[in-house]
């Protein structure tokens, strides 16, 4: 059986101060990966994540950049290739939420979710590819070019009223995912997205903070239980690997059956 060893690759792992993305950057560096820890507010709980990461023996640097500019985009990666000389792994985990009944939506409301969670991935996968290509396949890290995992969400097929403008983004990653899955894959490029259900995170805890939401959220998962971000980390570092070297142009949902729908066991 292939490993999951990441040893001696590159990654970068946009929004990965806390939540699922610090989960997947510490899982990336016990995996064997030198990480860049990607934040924009709070240097500190950054370094913290590079603190850890380190202790498995991996490499860390923290770097801030806001990924929906593109000249911070490009400052972080020549940062990077200037630390680590390449990237092979990029997670486009960077995401946000300004919720709103759509009549009441503001243009300032709808352009920052589309620029930060949709914007911000087109620029960091162009910079990633970029540099795969230049690269090329190295055997003894990887039998792939470049992996590139987007952050989707459940939402990129399950419509959500009062979050238009977050559910347009992760449906357009879809599109954006499996179209650069199909313009690289014959340059040894993946492309999958992870498309998470509900997982116990500082963004969401009003769904489940209180016994009353919990349950609530309960009834929407036939699994019965909330999400962790470790259960994502595992994924990516699955992902990221040679383990998962012929899944390209996939959304895997990890949603502890979200998606099967519940409320129709008992009618539909």
């Amino acid at each position: 059986m292939i490993s999951y060893s990441l040893k001696n690759q590159a990654a970068l792992v946009t929004g990965a101060n806390s939540g699922i993305g610090e989960a997947i950057a510490i899982g990336l560096g016990e995996a064997g990966a030198n990480v860049v820890v990607n934040y924009v507010v709070d240097p500190a709980s950054a370094e913290a994540v590079a603190d850890k990461i380190r202790s498995f023996g991996s490499k860390a640097i923290t770097l801030k950049a806001d990924v929906s500019n593109e000249e911070e985009v490009k400052s972080m990666y020549k940062a990077m290739f200037k630390e680590f000389g390449t990237i092979d792994i990029l997670v486009n985990n960077a995401g946000l939420q300004r919720d709103a009944a759509f009549h009441e939506m503001t243009l300032d409301q709808w352009n920052k979710v589309i620029n930060v969670n949709l914007t911000g991935q087109f620029l960091c996968a162009r910079e990633a590819i970029i540099e795969m290509l230049r690269r090329g396949v190295v055997q003894d890290r990887s039998v792939a070019c470049g992996k590139i995992i987007c952050m989707s969400s459940v939402h990129e097929l399950i419509p959500w009223g009062g979050h238009v403008n977050y559910a347009s983004s992760k449906g357009a990653i879809k599109m954006f995912m499996q179209s650069l899955a199909q313009e690289y894959g014959d340059r040894k490029i993946r492309v999958n997205s992870i498309c998470p259900g509900a997982i116990q995170t500082p963004i969401n805890t009003g769904a489940w903070s209180t016994p009353q939401a919990l349950a609530s959220l309960m009834s929407l998962i036939p699994y019965n239980r909330i999400g962790q971000p470790v259960d994502i980390a595992n994924l990516a570092v699955f992902l990221a690997s040679d383990a998962s070297d012929y899944i390209t142009g996939a959304s895997i949902f990890i949603d502890g059956g979200m998606t099967v729908f519940e409320g129709f066991a008992e009618g539909g």
